[in-house]
């Protein structure tokens, strides 16, 4: 049981659309992430994911709406919608979800990161 600097982690990356674990509580990871520019539409089957902006503004694209997520807000993602979050300056987030979540949902691509790492 120890504490987590949320500034000290994000400063050990750079890279864009690559979440670090920084814990794991009942079933969930907690990650880390820089976002930057436009992310892949996709949907989780069976995940929700909540998205917690740290820094900077979030735009969360939907099939039927937009929707802007300012530092300190947060947003939940239900399974099976689609989704795509947009970047235009770099943003940090702090993402919930299950272990199983794969970041581009049911779209592999070059952004898909299946072994994450842990800071």
């Amino acid at each position: 049981m120890e504490k987590i600097n949320l500034k000290e982690k994000l400063s050990k990356f750079s890279d864009h659309w690559s979440p670090k674990i920084i814990g794991e509580l009942n079933g969930q990871h907690v990650k880390l992430a820089k976002f930057h520019g436009d992310f892949v539409w996709h949907s989780h089957e069976h995940e929700d994911e909540l998205f917690f902006v740290i820094k900077g503004r979030l735009l969360m694209r939907f099939r039927d709406k937009d929707v802007w997520v300012e530092e300190g807000e947060m947003i939940i993602v239900p399974a099976k919608v689609e989704h795509q979050p947009v970047a235009q300056k770099e943003v940090h987030v702090m993402l919930f979800e299950p272990k199983s979540t794969l970041n581009t949902g049911n779209v592999v691509n070059e952004k898909t990161k299946t072994n994450l790492e842990q800071i």
